[in-house]
């Protein structure tokens, strides 16, 4: 009963992530905690990126567009490398050094109502994540 109950939480989490990871756009980037902050779970950047590890061959979720909060490239034991990654951000017109860094500011996604709506989350929402992440009010 219990592994299925937890198996039920990380089937919705996994679900959310790739949710959320989707509805980034081509040329813009979000960071784990990103993703973890729109999840409402501030606190899960590290399991993010276990989701994003995990996903399996080829897959329509642009997991490329998901590095860390300062704008480095971070991918680690993953089928994919640092440098597929930064050939698939290069390729959606991001600027990535070759110390596998970006101006994630330059390039960082900021939710706009719409996107709120696709996540189905609140106005209350939005206001509280707002204080962390600015977000785009038109």
């Amino acid at each position: 009963m219990v592994d299925k109950f937890l198996t039920d939480k990380l089937s919705k989490f996994k679900s959310a992530v790739t949710k959320i990871v989707s509805l980034v756009p081509k040329g813009k980037v979000v960071s784990y905690g990103q993703v973890a902050l729109y999840l409402g779970l501030p606190r899960a950047a590290r399991q993010v990126g276990w989701i994003l590890n995990g996903l399996e061959g080829k897959t329509p979720v642009p997991w490329w567009r998901v590095v860390n909060n300062t704008g480095r490239i971070s991918i680690k034991a993953s089928r994919y490398s640092a440098n597929e990654q930064r050939a698939l951000l290069v390729a959606e017109g991001i600027d990535v050094n070759d110390d596998l860094t970006l101006d994630i500011e330059k390039y960082r996604f900021r939710p706009n109502k719409k996107f709120i709506e696709r996540i189905e989350f609140g106005s209350n929402y939005l206001e509280m994540i707002s204080r962390n992440i600015p977000y785009t009010k038109t």
